[in-house]
């Protein structure tokens, strides 16, 4: 059965067109960050940078060093699809973004996190072998054919990520579609669609079909009498996310995906007319190094199955704390709003003065310290590295309300606990971090 599933060839015509959309998207990514000012405003700009805890010897390069890292990434993309290289291309660019992730954190999107994981397992797909540049180059890796273990890799992955990313709406502030509301109210001035979007039979629709979506869409897509009316709903929902939320590359990259859910015989005809058919063979045997692979696969997937659920295991609601919210699919879940007032305190002389935040960050920077605990935790780090240079040895205190969506603000930092002090864990509760409110009820 397993090698029935895994190891029988098919026509690899939608991985081929899977790598060309892929490196296009990545090049349209990294290009557009520069072109857009996002390269400036997050990793050139600001005087201090939020990396990922525990990568903070990841700092960005001076003077125009970013400018340049995202237009070698960008050059990266277009060799992917071009085929040029593809495998020094592929590992390159997955080094590179997986840098860029861990370096800054005050701009976060979930697909930011998903291009590292479809970067990395691209590294080991044959996505070069058909009409690429180093096919052209040279003939004998050339093939019209693949192991059917690379399409149930790539919908796999798809399914634990929108399978999570439904679970994770099955909360109060969605299913009550208030959440929903909160999140149209800024649309309000879109041009035509702007006024509809404040409807609450909207926020109703946009409620129920992004849980439906979610959780049905990849079985829809795998069951051939279901396809098109899935594959016409994914165009509808990815365009609407485009259009009113402006998430850059994420809704055509996974319309992008499609392709593994189609006959390969049907992107052939329509994409690339002129190649062979690869026809579905019985298995032939285990491809070279087989035991490795499926036991390095059934690793990575029982870290996938089991990283967006590890919040289960932190005290505490997720929703609040934000402890094992990154990494797991959440993806726009809640606001968050906050205030927030610092003060640091010489532990030689006892004095204590207020620290004003927004003094040494980018308003970007500012309004995430106002809301996240990784972030509060790290300015108090920041600001007891500054004043140790001064050669003074300070403690660093906090104290602040939140607001998720439209609950009322509650205090959010134990004022009496020093930051500066605290070690940070990324896989336990930390107890500067006050209950949410509605734990206390």
């Amino acid at each position: 059965m397993i090698r029935r599933l895994l190891y029988s060839r098919m026509d690899n015509s939608p991985l081929i067109l899977f790598r060309m959309f892929y490196g296009v998207l990545l090049a349209l990514e990294c290009f557009g960050a520069i072109a857009t000012g996002w390269v400036r405003r997050y990793l050139v700009e600001p005087e201090f940078t939020f990396t990922f805890i525990g990568f903070e010897w990841l700092q960005p390069l001076p003077g125009p060093g970013m400018y340049v890292y995202y237009a070698l990434m960008g050059l990266l993309g277009i060799a992917i699809a071009l085929g040029y290289r593809y495998r020094l291309s592929i590992i390159l660019f997955t080094l590179l973004w997986t840098g860029t992730y861990l370096m800054q954190k005050t701009a976060y999107n979930n697909h930011y996190y998903l291009l590292i994981l479809i970067s990395g397992l691209m590294c080991f797909l044959p996505a070069h072998r058909a009409r690429s540049l180093d096919a052209k180059r040279r003939p004998e890796i050339r093939t019209d054919t693949m192991y059917t273990a690379v399409k149930w890799t790539v919908v796999l992955q798809l399914f634990i990520v929108y399978t999570y990313a439904a679970i994770a709406k099955i909360y109060d502030d969605w299913l009550d579609f208030s959440f929903i509301g909160l999140l149209m109210a800024g649309k309000a001035d879109y041009p035509l669609i702007g006024t509809i979007l404040q409807e609450p039979w909207v926020h109703r629709c946009i409620g129920l079909f992004g849980i439906a979506f979610d959780f049905l869409i990849i079985p829809l897509l795998l069951w051939k009498p279901t396809r098109k009316w899935a594959f016409g709903a994914s165009i509808f929902f990815h365009l609407f996310n485009s259009v009113v939320f402006q998430i850059g590359i994420f809704p055509y990259l996974s319309l992008a995906f499609t392709a593994f859910f189609f006959e390969p015989e049907t992107i052939r005809r329509t994409f690339f007319p002129t190649k062979a058919a690869g026809q579905w063979q019985p298995p032939s045997g285990r491809p070279r190094y087989a035991g490795i692979l499926l036991g390095v696969g059934a690793l990575y997937f029982t870290l996938q199955v089991f990283l967006p659920i590890r919040h289960y295991a932190i005290p505490g609601d997720v929703l609040w704390t934000e402890e094992g919210h990154r990494m797991s699919w959440r993806m726009m879940l809640r606001s968050r709003r906050g205030t927030i007032q610092f003060r640091i305190v010489d532990k030689a002389t006892g004095i204590s003065e207020p620290v004003k935040p927004e003094n040494y960050l980018t308003p970007r920077q500012y309004r995430k310290v106002l809301a996240y605990p990784d972030f509060i935790w790290q300015f108090a780090q920041y600001l007891k590295k500054s004043y140790a240079r001064q050669g003074k040895d300070i403690a660093v205190y906090a104290a602040g309300n939140l607001r998720i969506n439209r609950q009322p603000a509650a205090p959010f930092i134990d004022p009496e606990v020093d930051l500066a002090a605290e070690p940070w864990d990324h896989f336990r509760h930390h107890r500067w971090i006050l209950p949410a409110p509605w734990e206390l009820e």
